[in-house]
């Protein structure tokens, strides 16, 4: 191996000179639909292997699969795929990626199919090219650097392209955790990177996260003629009486975290089931759902607790039964601010970017929660416009192109010097 070291305006000048790849391999990607069958698709296969002949075809050699079977897609597995690059170092910097995708929604709001990449005006457009095909591109370009020019990394750089992410993780990092306890995939002094949450200027590095908590909500009373109210019971106005009050246990958890935007608890009433067929009958059911942020100093069984005497309230001021199931609920942990991965990219993003990082906490889950939740440190970063799960969704090549040239100066270096 060669013993010089390269400067990040040398790391960045070679990579620069791969954009056409970058492209290629948005295109690539887009062309292969990825939906989990929560959305009608057939998981993640396809594309996994596309990728994998890519890379193969581009240099790379230390393949691992860590599928998790599923009954429910036709190739029965959901594809884990973990490409190698040996560092100086056996401890590891994984760089993190999901290989599933939403689905494009309204195609009329698309200016282009979702699933042709449509390179324009310094972007490129198409479902899935931000979240998460720029975090998978640029984590390929800055391991490419370390394959093309024959050195190695200071820490053996590990790309893990992940299934099921948009769905919970149950095939994805949550499989992956629990093949950990018996073959130790992941060691406490790994540094682990997540390129799927941002800003525009690579400025913030996420380390926290609110706590969620999914609640589909059924309140049940007695179905009547609209003429005759008297005869039943009626469910709705419970169910509004119940929303508006769940929401208002963002006054019962009143605390305020500046790391967070916004800095509270959030208890927002969302998706509405219909209840009726008629506009004159007097609903017997109505159902409703609840998606709940919170922050983390405070426990989910605490908000259950107010969940369920805001329930029985109800439940006994209108004579109504009140259902309601967990359709998610996680706790997360956070990173120190000092932590070493924190550093080293604070570090990485000065060297390259000029700029100062700072570090944040976000409402929305990412797979770091379950990661931090075991012991690891993991942190969310990437050079971001937010235009995930939007229609028109696109990535944009200078910032994809910036993102793989911190994260190869990380893989370069890691010392947080």
């Amino acid at each position: 191996m060669p013993e010089r070291n390269f400067t990040p305006e040398e790391i960045s000048a070679w990579i620069e000179k791969n954009r056409p790849l970058a492209v290629d391999l948005q295109k690539l990607l887009t062309s292969c639909p990825a939906l989990a069958p929560e959305s009608g698709g057939a998981g993640e296969l396809a594309r996994c292997q596309v990728l994998e002949e890519k890379l193969r075809i581009l240099g790379f050699s230390h393949f691992m699969r860590l599928d998790a079977p599923d009954s429910r897609v036709p190739s029965g597995i959901r594809p884990n795929l973990v490409v190698t690059v040996p560092g100086v170092s056996a401890d590891a910097l994984w760089i993190m990626s999901h290989l599933d995708v939403v689905p494009p929604g309204d195609l009329s709001l698309w200016p282009s199919d979702p699933w042709t990449a449509v390179e324009r005006d310094g972007k490129v457009f198409g479902r899935g090219t931000e979240d998460n095909q720029q975090g998978i591109v640029s984590s390929v370009l800055a391991a490419l650097f370390f394959v093309k020019n024959g050195i190695q990394p200071a820490r053996t750089l590990k790309l893990l392209f992940m299934a099921d992410e948009e769905n919970g993780s149950v095939f994805g990092i949550r499989h992956l955790l629990e093949l950990n306890r018996q073959k130790a995939l992941f060691s406490p002094s790994d540094f682990f990177i997540i390129p799927d949450s941002g800003d525009p200027q690579g400025e913030t590095v996420e380390i926290a996260e609110k706590n969620v908590l999914w609640l589909d909500v059924l309140v049940r009373g007695k179905q009547a003629h609209g003429s005759r109210p008297d005869l039943g019971v009626n469910a709705h106005h419970a169910g509004c009486d119940l929303a508006l009050r769940l929401h208002a246990l963002e006054r019962s958890f009143p605390a305020r975290d500046p790391l967070f935007t916004p800095d509270s608890s959030t208890f927002q009433a969302t998706r509405k089931t219909g209840n009726g067929a008629s506009i004159n009958i007097i609903p017997g059911e109505d159902a409703f759902s609840m998606d709940c942020r919170i922050l983390p100093c405070y426990r989910l069984d605490d908000v259950r607790t107010e969940i369920r005497r805001v329930v029985a309230e109800i439940e006994k001021l209108y004579s109504v039964s009140v259902s309601i199931t967990e359709q998610q609920a996680e706790e997360s942990g956070a990173v120190s601010p000092d932590a070493p991965v924190v550093r080293a990219l604070f570090s990485a993003v000065r060297r390259v970017l000029g700029r100062e990082c700072r570090t944040v906490g976000i409402g929305g889950g990412t797979v770091a929660a379950y990661l931090r939740n075991e012991g690891y440190d993991a942190v969310v970063w990437g050079i971001l416009e937010e235009t995930a799960h939007q229609p028109g969704e696109y990535s944009v090549i200078a910032n994809l192109m910036q993102e793989s040239c911190v994260l190869a100066v990380l893989a370069a270096d890691c010392s947080g010097a």
